[in-house]
């Protein structure tokens, strides 16, 4: 091969290889721009229960925050019916690309065992837990009962009757689990919400009842709170000991709720999703929205979500199947 001829072969692969390389960096380019483009329209919430309820309105308040942190119309949608399943398996059966996305209470662990849909943590992309609404357990103001050990040492003796708010509900789960961890006869007793349960132990309808701090607060002097179904103590009932304070016994249940999508997100939606939530759920305006609630802002991010709604499943299994 001549000289000349050498020089025009390798000028010809030089140019090539350039080009090739501007090519390879435009691609980068325009994948990082797909990858950051998120969301590129509205956000739909579905939501389990009614309007006015805890769960729309603190699905709301979240909205209203992640309105802000996403740049993009953030739109509840409540989807009732079946204890909250209809909407859940919704979720679980839209495209995974971020732009449907629900509210989950503590329900999306239960509702396999206790109606057996199709909700399972596996169905789920699990973003966030962003609300914890602690059980507490309350007899009418003017029973003779003073102390949570006193409410034990009578279930022990003889049947007690607990209200809680509905078949399959967190707090008749609650109930049951007071009943075997202290060896206690504890009966269930359903109500239409956890209101009128409270109410039920305040007229002495029931000997006593398990439900939200709220529900039971809004008794007003009616009712004596006798422990909280928490960790440690809840901020609007400082005097008011847990379970374990109470009786050394570990009963810790709430109405949890946290956000979640169908399974299988890309990981850079999955990410922005996760980073937006954290960023509401830390904000002033929504951590107010929970205190004036009577609920706690309790946040966990996915990794730590989907292992609690996992455990959370399993507990469910066992006391309630």
């Amino acid at each position: 091969m001549t000289t000349q001829r050498l020089k025009r072969v390798l000028t010809a692969a030089a140019v090539f290889t350039t080009a090739a390389i501007v090519l390879s960096g435009c691609t980068k380019v325009e994948e990082g721009d797909a990858a950051s483009s998120f969301p590129e329209k509205d956000i739909r919430l579905i939501i389990q229960a009614n309007p006015g309820g805890g769960s729309d309105l603190s699905s709301r308040a979240l909205a209203t925050e992640l309105e802000g942190i996403l740049d993009v119309s953030v739109i509840p949608e409540n989807m009732p019916g079946a204890a909250g399943a209809l909407a859940m398996e919704y979720v679980a059966e839209q495209d995974p690309d971020g732009y449907v996305i629900g509210f989950g209470p503590v329900e999306i662990a239960m509702l396999n065992t206790t109606q057996d849909a199709n909700v399972l943590p596996e169905n789920f992309d699990l973003l966030g837990q962003i609300m914890l609404a602690p059980g507490v357990i309350t007899v009418s103001a003017s029973s003779d009962i003073e102390t949570l050990e006193d409410l034990v040492e009578q279930s022990k003796t003889a049947p007690i009757t607990v209200a809680n708010s509905g078949a399959g509900s967190i707090w008749e789960a609650a109930s049951i689990a007071l009943g075997q961890e202290t060896g206690g006869q504890v009966t269930p007793v359903p109500y239409d919400g956890g209101a009128p349960a409270v109410a039920a132990a305040a007229s002495g309808e029931t000997v006593a009842a398990v439900s939200g701090l709220g529900e039971a607060l809004s008794q007003g002097s009616a009712v004596r709170i006798l422990a909280v179904m928490n960790d440690e103590r809840h901020p609007d009932a400082p005097d008011v000991p847990t379970v374990e304070e109470a009786i050394g016994a570990d009963v810790v249940f709430g109405g949890w709720g946290g956000i979640y999508a169908p399974a299988g997100l890309p990981d850079d939606v999955h990410a922005t999703l996760e980073a937006a939530i954290k960023e509401a759920v830390e904000s002033d305006t929504y951590t107010k929205f929970q205190e004036d609630a009577g609920n706690l802002v309790v946040y966990r991010d996915s990794a730590e979500f989907t292992t609690f709604v996992e455990d959370q499943f399993a507990l469910f299994q066992d006391l309630l199947g």
